[in-house]
């Protein structure tokens, strides 16, 4: 029954398009999928749903994936985003080894179809400006109308494109177009522009081109260059994969690969948009690409997310056809899932408050035993040191209790963690501010956790840590960056409006039970009572130890897609 489920669950609507082509016959070659990001910023949750899914693909059918640059466009691109890129690919798991392609590496090849959709009459010079093509291509309900450059000879148009390729044009002047039909009901079939001119250094190649192809005509080229079997693509390419399938007819390729679109993953209370994501960076609103707020997998990775948690979150999504909004809650519980039983529960103090056992031997520390992980015996165990001076969570203690409260007050007991059941018998407070600053308290030496009276009951246990030993700590604690998905509308509207104030809290005091002295970078632990917690990769330093917080203990997910 497991494996039915199983083998009916993998059977998505892409498998059987696949599928079907194996079945068909319609290639010769392998199965071979790309992701063609441009290197113009960082990668983000959504792009993770696209990797995975080429990846997926690729892997399941004994495939090759390929990772190609879609660096067609000199204005933004950078190798820093290059190299972003591939480390983040890598960090998910999803190698492409050898299989990385520069798109500016195939410009000569690109170059050379394009003469050749001129020589075929199929492309032509037009040097309408960028607003007039808009003008002349209609609206939905209405066709467009014909360039007056549309008839050229061919001979004009070779050589009027050969001098746009030798810079004798200004930026703008002059664009090639394809010659299909303005008064087709798709729009990107109404002569669209193939290449630009745009005089800019490129980051790779430099001067040597001051024309570069538009995407909808330079990716099939690329992806038939490559072998490509199946370009995969998000749902807003399903209206240009027309063009995309004319590119290839008209050029003649041969088992030409085959576009094929599925949903778009948009995530509740993160953006997505690069555009927007570019703008927090840029106007110092978030503290870089890798803000642990921002769905950016640089970001994520920084706050504690691991690729087993996105590979768990695109799987439980699955493959969808329609443009789908997924509650943040649902990468969380995955998160959640995956760090569960593979990392230590520890005892951390977010906020201190000093607890003074006045019937224990001042200069004695005992050494109690403690499991790593009550789900994972594997994780083994560890000593937590106790002594007469221990802090405690300021929330665990009310000297006027409310209803329900089931933790330390005045005259009250509680069990601390591993060790001992303590009554608290006074209550220290600052002279000038009136607050809670000590508690005296006595212990039951008789209560030692596993001991004779350990099973002796009391209303609350509570995380501690003992003041001679515990290793300071910051801690930053998150919420969602943004009150909703959006952000500025209107012309001079800031983000201000749309950040939450409540994003991010620093907790300055900290206090972690010894067995985190030695955390690494991106080191996970759970903190008990607390949530998962993520050494920082970015502020931690030999003296300086910070942890993000990745998620709260919490899970909000109710399930279901």
């Amino acid at each position: 029954m497991g494996n039915d489920l199983e083998a009916a669950a993998a059977e998505n609507y892409m498998d059987k398009l696949i599928r079907e082509d194996i079945e068909a016959g319609i290639y010769s070659r392998e199965i071979c999928t790309r992701f063609p990001p441009e290197p113009n910023g960082y990668l983000h949750i959504g792009s993770a749903f696209a990797i995975h899914t080429n990846y997926g693909i690729a892997q399941k059918y004994g495939g090759t994936f390929h990772l190609r640059f879609d660096d067609t466009n000199p204005l933004k691109e950078d190798m820093e985003y290059v190299q972003a890129i591939i480390r983040d690919i890598e960090w998910l798991g999803c190698n492409p080894g050898v299989h990385i392609y520069y798109g500016s590496d195939y410009s000569e090849r690109i170059y050379s179809s394009a003469l050749d959709l001129i020589r075929k009459g199929k492309a032509y010079v037009c040097d309408l400006s960028p607003e007039e093509v808009t003008a002349y291509r209609g609206t939905l309900t209405e066709p467009g109308k014909d360039s007056p450059y549309r008839e050229r000879s061919v001979e004009e148009n070779l050589r009027l494109f050969s001098g746009m390729r030798e810079g004798m044009y200004p930026t703008g002047s002059r664009v090639l177009r394809a010659k299909i039909n303005m008064a087709s009901p798709n729009i990107n079939l109404r002569d669209p522009v193939l290449y630009r001119i745009i005089h800019a250094e490129h980051y790779r190649t430099g001067d040597a081109w001051c024309i570069y192809p538009m995407y909808d005509f330079a990716h099939p080229i690329q992806d038939a260059i490559e072998g490509i079997t199946h370009s995969l693509c998000s749902l807003e390419f399903k209206d240009h994969r027309p063009l995309y399938d004319w590119v290839l007819e008209e050029l003649g390729v041969e088992e030409a690969p085959r576009q094929r679109e599925f949903g778009r993953v948009n995530l509740t209370g993160v953006v997505t948009s690069k555009r927007y994501l570019r703008a927090l960076v840029a106007g110092n609103y978030v503290d870089g690409w890798d803000d642990p707020r921002l769905p950016t997998l640089r970001g994520l990775r920084r706050r504690g997310f691991t690729p087993g948690s996105i590979k768990g979150f695109v799987h439980e999504i699955g493959m969808v056809r329609n443009q789908t909004m997924v509650d943040f809650s649902m990468l969380e519980h995955c998160l959640r899932q995956d760090l569960k039983a593979s990392v230590p529960s520890i005892m951390a103090v977010l906020e201190p408050l000093k607890v003074v056992i006045t019937n224990y031997e001042p200069e004695e520390t005992e050494w109690l035993t403690l499991a790593n992980n009550s789900e994972n015996a594997e994780l083994g165990e560890r000593a937590v040191p106790f002594s007469g001076v221990v802090y405690m969570e300021r929330e665990d203690f009310m000297a006027e209790p409310s209803p329900g409260f089931r933790r330390l007050t005045l005259g009250g007991e509680v069990r601390l963690k591993g060790a001992y059941i303590i009554r608290c018998n006074e209550v220290i407070r600052d002279e000038a501010t009136g607050e809670i600053s000590e508690l005296r308290c006595t212990y039951d030496p008789l209560t030692k956790s596993g001991g004779a009276l350990s099973g002796r009951k009391v209303k609350g246990t509570i995380h501690w840590v003992s003041a001679c030993h515990g290793i300071p700590a910051e801690v930053y604690l998150y919420e969602k960056l943004l009150e909703d998905n959006d952000g500025p509308k209107a012309e001079g509207e800031t983000w201000e409006a749309y950040l939450n104030p409540d994003s991010i809290k620093l907790m300055k005091n900290c206090l972690l039970e010894p067995y985190a002295a030695n955390a690494k970078s991106e080191d996970k632990f759970q903190f008990m009572r607390q949530g998962y917690f993520c050494v920082d990769n970015k502020l931690t330093r030999e003296d300086r130890l910070v942890f993000n917080r990745i998620v709260p203990l919490k899970d909000t997910w109710k399930g279901g897609k």
